[in-house]
């Protein structure tokens, strides 16, 4: 019966990383719709309003061949555009179909010591690299490992890949795309950054605009600034916000006032770089740190024990021996250094040895392991020794024998 509580899979508790992994193609999958029903909004509005206007013409006399004609090209057009827009829906639809079998995979799993488990974590565990590849730039990598594994439709490299292209374009000075991608995304944008008429990025980005303007030190281009920080600007919450902009016309660029030297510094454009992937994370849900990330600490965390970054061998270990463990994981060398800074794991369950007995240092063994060890280190009459710290003795008597209530 203990072994089947301890080996029955709880797939719920697996899934706590991967809520973002629907989310993706969820919002991509709308974001495509709503793009599509723009466009024949649109298009049909357009549509409409010429050909009442062609048959007013043509009661007048005249010709509404052209017109017509017109009206085809736009209608062929707009077949053109709703087929691409069809084929991404497609590919959208496909992502999330493997995605849901996936989860649904670990439902059908009865215990952990099934081998299909094994082949669905390893499936995970390839998706887990590949987004942390994808957070930290590897795009080529993180391709070649997902068509090698076959697990294309399981990850979101299209999403990183734009995400990057527009990162890598605000570090170099360049607004363009990021704003288009605002504009894009502006009814999603005012959903996370509410009180605002636009996004916290957008305005930092019109700012940034303002900023370049002033920093020409030309009249032409200052009249310029006040209509551009008139027109979008303004609509911030914070007043401050505004004075702050509106000062900055009345000092030059190499300013040693520190309230606006910081606005012209260059390190602007980090700063907007890494405002814009906070916001890229948190339209898709996606966690700041990387599921990976949280996984590792999580297995570390779990497995580490004081004696794991003792300077002293591990009570585990064989006392002759002078290397750590193999048993422990956390004691090997690879992940040693990582679980360091990781702090021990909450257990709501404790296992107690048989007969448990108590050092004065708090340390508790069981007393026949306690003195099995000191067997093999040679017994001294009266004397025990701390399986953790050989250096440590204390008297028999010391020794306290404990009840678990």
């Amino acid at each position: 019966m203990n072994e089947l509580t301890t080996t029955k899979l709880n797939a719920d508790s697996h899934l706590l990383l991967d809520q973002p992994f629907l989310k993706v193609p969820n919002d991509l999958g709308r974001k495509n719709f709503k793009t599509t029903q723009r466009i024949v909004e649109h298009e049909q509005k357009t549509i409409l309003n010429t050909l009442k206007a062609t048959a007013t013409a043509s009661l007048a006399g005249s010709n509404p061949l052209e017109s017509l004609d017109g009206m085809i090209t736009r209608m062929n057009t707009l077949k053109r555009k709703l087929e691409v827009l069809q084929e991404e829906e497609k590919t959208i639809n496909a992502q999330s179909r493997k995605r849901i079998q996936h989860l649904q995979d670990l439902y059908e799993i009865p215990s952990l010591a099934d081998v299909k488990y094994d082949e669905w974590s390893r499936v995970r565990l390839n998706r887990l690299l590949v987004d942390y590849l994808l957070r930290n730039g590897y795009l080529e990598s993180a391709r070649q490992l997902a068509r090698e594994k076959e697990i294309e439709k399981l990850v979101d490299v299209d999403a990183f890949v734009q995400c990057h292209k527009i990162e890598g374009n605000l570090r170099q000075g360049d607004l363009t795309q990021c704003l288009n991608w605002c504009a894009d995304n502006s009814k999603s944008l005012k959903k996370i950054n509410v009180g605002h008429g636009r996004s916290n990025l957008e305005i930092e980005l019109r700012l940034q605009q303002y900023i370049e303007l002033v920093r020409t030190a030309e009249t032409q281009k200052k009249v310029e600034a006040i209509i551009h920080a008139r027109k979008y600007l303004t609509v911030h919450s914070d007043s401050e916000f505004y004075y702050k902009a509106a000062g900055l016309l009345n000092f030059p660029a190499n300013t040693e006032a520190d309230r606006y030297k910081e606005l012209y510094s260059l390190d602007r454009y980090t700063h907007l770089a890494s405002l814009f992937l906070r916001t890229y994370y948190t339209l898709f849900s996606l966690p700041p740190t990387p599921p990976f990330q949280t996984a590792l600490s999580a297995g570390l965390s779990a497995l580490k024990t004081p004696s794991c970054h003792s300077s002293h061998p591990s009570s585990s270990s064989n006392p002759n021996s002078t290397s750590t463990s193999s048993l422990c994981p956390i004691c090997s060398i690879e992940l040693n250094d990582l679980a360091r800074g990781v702090p021990y794991a909450h257990h709501t369950k404790s296992f107690v040895e048989n007969d448990p007995v108590v050092l004065p240092n708090g340390r508790i063994y069981g007393r026949e392991r306690l003195w099995g060890f000191n067997e093999k280190l040679g017994w001294v009459q009266g004397r025990v020794r701390d399986p953790t710290n050989p250096t440590e003795w204390y008297g028999v008597e010391e020794v306290k024998k404990v009840f678990i209530s």
